[in-house]
């Protein structure tokens, strides 16, 4: 019996929002190692005003899909697939990605914080739409 609770469904989509959350700052936390323990000779990472505006839009979007849920209704269910699901996506490749750059242990924290949420959510999301 599929549970069509909105609550439920929200709290799905917050658990990848919260892991997205603690990839960056691991992933902050892990670079600023790095550059340390290099002394300093490793290249930095800056970022222009452009990209630090686009990353605060791409994490801040992550509250957007656990209160489509709470909205309950037909086209709210489908935004909260569609952009978390493009959400989840852009995140596992970004993740992947800088993972690679920085190392692998990323990589593997992406995977379970954000990606593996995601996809449990999405089904969860998926199986709602269709009961509906």
């Amino acid at each position: 019996m599929i549970d069509n609770n909105p609550v439920k469904l929200a709290l799905a989509w917050i658990v990848p929002a919260v892991g997205a959350t603690i990839f960056v700052t691991i992933q902050c936390f892990s670079y600023l190692n790095g550059y340390v323990s290099s002394g300093g000779t490793m290249q930095t990472i800056t970022f222009g005003p452009a990209a630090l505006w686009g990353v605060s839009v791409f994490y801040g979007a992550w509250v957007v899909p656990p209160l489509l849920a709470l909205a309950g209704r037909r086209a709210t269910d489908w935004g909260m697939l569609v952009l978390g699901g493009l959400l989840c996506l852009m995140s596992t490749l970004a993740g992947v990605s800088d993972g690679l750059r920085d190392g692998a242990h990323l990589v593997g924290l992406e995977l379970l914080a954000v990606t593996l949420p995601g996809v449990v959510a999405a089904i969860m999301s998926w199986r709602h739409i269709r009961s509906n």
